[in-house]
């Protein structure tokens, strides 16, 4: 193994694409797993949700080590080669449809940012991992699901919904936090959410249009949604398509402006497997990795 990628499975090496929050003491021990057979993991994940996971062959491996190492890198190197601070992307590892020994391979390294596009699939996950990942939901969410997540997973660990496009959804995910908050001993909490934003026009790809509608949505939540917090903005872009890192980028000069922030207080969650790195230099604070770390998906027997 490479020594570089080696250093970051061993902790010698800091790293400065950050990946999650500090180690803390967790609830689970889990034993080295760094080459992974995918037929062996996607029978152990078959179980975890409703969601039948990836399959692939018995010679398939992925080595969740060299894998986010080299992802790590590639950040690193994205980050230098703009002059940014060191430190200032977040890689949100995103490990829909892949069972849990995956996602303990790539916790092993340090990654504690996860994200998921199902809902159940979450809530499950989020309760065989440790309590100090930070779960990032980065899929379309029915507003009649939003109070389920917020009670099943909590506000300890579910760090942000990435995906809010209408009022009606931020409503129910304000009235699940306060929900929450009365049921919690502790001090009350937000949920952080971002704005998801359609840059590309496409009518496959789901946010509100850049410019006065998305102004428009953060007024009415900064308004009327007061255990929310607006952290953000997010979008998925048209593949190829580099204007739409900008577009989002101009939006949050204008979300910043309405909610009276200094517009590098908003996260830029763009950016994916084939192009993070090109997001990094257009601004990206939080980037959304998955097939590059995990492996190709199988959606042939995926059962929503």
């Amino acid at each position: 193994m490479n020594p570089r990628i080696a250093a970051y499975a061993l902790g010698f090496r800091s790293i400065s694409a950050f990946s999650g929050p500090p180690l803390l003491p967790s609830r689970q021990i889990f034993t080295p797993r760094h080459l992974i057979p995918l037929s062996t993991c996607n029978n152990l994940g078959r179980s975890l949700t409703q969601h039948n996971m990836s399959t692939s062959t018995d010679d398939d491996v992925v080595d969740i080590v060299a894998n986010i190492g080299h992802v790590r890198q590639m950040m690193d190197d994205a980050i230098a080669s703009c002059e940014r601070e060191s430190g200032s992307v977040r890689l949100v590892a995103v490990s829909k449809t892949k069972p849990l020994e995956l996602l303990q391979a790539a916790y092993e390294t340090g990654q504690r940012y996860f994200g998921e596009n199902y809902a159940q699939e979450l809530m499950t996950k989020s309760a065989e991992m440790p309590d100090d990942v930070a779960w990032h939901f980065i899929g379309p969410l029915q507003s009649n699901k939003a109070a389920k997540l917020v009670t099943v997973v909590g506000l300890d660990k579910l760090a942000c919904i990435e995906t809010i496009s209408t009022i009606k959804l931020a409503a129910k995910l304000n009235r699940a936090v306060d929900s929450w908050n009365e049921e919690s001993s502790g001090e009350a909490k937000k949920l952080g959410i971002y704005i998801q934003v359609n840059t590309s026009g496409e009518e496959t790809k789901s946010g509100v249009t850049p410019g006065a509608e998305v102004c428009d949505l953060v007024k009415q939540i900064s308004e009327e949604c007061p255990s929310l917090s607006i952290d953000g903005l997010m979008t998925i872009g048209a593949p190829g398509d580099d204007s739409c890192f900008d577009t989002l980028a101009e939006c949050r000069d204008e979300v910043a402006k309405v909610l009276g922030r200094e517009p590098q207080e908003l996260d830029l969650s763009m950016g994916m497997s084939g192009d993070f790195e090109v997001a990094i230099a257009k601004g990206a604070t939080s980037v959304r990795v998955g097939s590059t770390i995990f492996g190709a998906r199988d959606y042939s027997n995926l059962v929503k």
